[in-house]
């Protein structure tokens, strides 16, 4: 058994993809994935629902789609596989007449596991998807991965409970749209600092019936500073991340004057009014 390495190269893939075209979907994925392993990336990131398409307005008109999508990345775990890589790719996903949004994580020895998004806005296809119920972080020959989608990063809750449990690099595959500029703007880089993780942020880009996706990937270290940010365009971010950096929880500025360690640091005894339900505009 290898150990894993302290210098992980991941890949932030921005693209378009077509609404209910799985099939060309996975073609592009699999074409950015080769650029990414070419590039000597071994964790790549791809968009939230990027094999699906997002602005689905019921059940019923995913569902083709989605089990398309199920079928077409079998290719995608096999030139996983083939590359000795982890992908991480977002999906709709559809089964007994439920939807979710997803992401599937693959490696080098095949399917890793899956996410389901966990905090649903009113937009596009989370109108009719189901949440999903768990947060959990992988270990894979890379560093220790957390996902969350999209709307999930609007809240601290969930980058904070994969920092809980671990996760060097949270991985968030998103469809920012026009009106959400503010997560490139100041939340990735937020949740990056508070929980001392890396946030790689995965956006698409194009137009999908009414909505319009502008892009601004980025990936962030732990003390908040963006390593790369993409455009408004189809690109490609690399950046290599230090998982002995996100490891190290306690900054020490000036030893023995100036030291902060914001988990550890936590006072959880006054917290309590987290998991306390509230009404609407409570």
């Amino acid at each position: 058994m290898t150990s894993t390495p302290s210098i992980t190269r991941v890949a932030v893939v921005q693209m378009d993809c077509a609404i209910g075209d799985a099939i060309a979907n996975t073609d592009r994925v699999l074409e950015h994935l080769d650029v990414a392993v070419h590039r000597s990336a071994q964790i790549v990131i791809f968009p939230e629902a990027a094999l699906t398409g997002y602005c689905f307005d019921t059940v019923e008109e995913a569902r083709e789609p989605s089990l398309a999508a199920r079928q077409q990345y079998e290719r995608i775990v096999k030139a996983t596989k083939a590359a000795g890589v982890v992908s991480v790719v977002g999906s709709l996903e559809y089964e007994d007449a439920r939807l979710w949004n997803s992401v599937w994580i693959a490696g080098p020895d095949g399917p890793i596991g899956s996410y389901q998004k966990t905090h649903l806005p009113f937009i596009g296809a989370d109108k009719v998807t189901s949440p999903g119920n768990k947060l959990r972080v992988w270990n894979t020959p890379f560093g220790r991965l957390g996902v969350i989608i999209c709307y999930d990063l609007r809240f601290p809750e969930p980058a904070r409970t994969l920092a809980l449990l671990g996760a060097d690099i949270v991985a968030v595959p998103t469809n920012w749209s026009l009106g959400a500029e503010t997560a490139p703007e100041f939340v990735t880089r937020a949740r990056a600092y508070e929980n001392r993780v890396y946030i790689a942020a995965c956006n698409r880009v194009g137009l999908e019936r009414t909505f319009e996706f502008f892009g601004r990937s980025q990936i962030v270290d732990p003390n908040g500073t963006v390593l790369a940010q993409a455009g408004g365009g189809e690109e490609m971010l690399i950046a290599d991340v230090s998982l002995d950096f996100a490891r190290t929880k306690r900054v020490v500025i000036r030893p023995g004057e100036f030291e902060m360690d914001l988990i550890n640091d936590r006072r959880i005894d006054l917290y309590d009014e987290i998991t306390k339900p509230r009404g609407p505009g409570g």
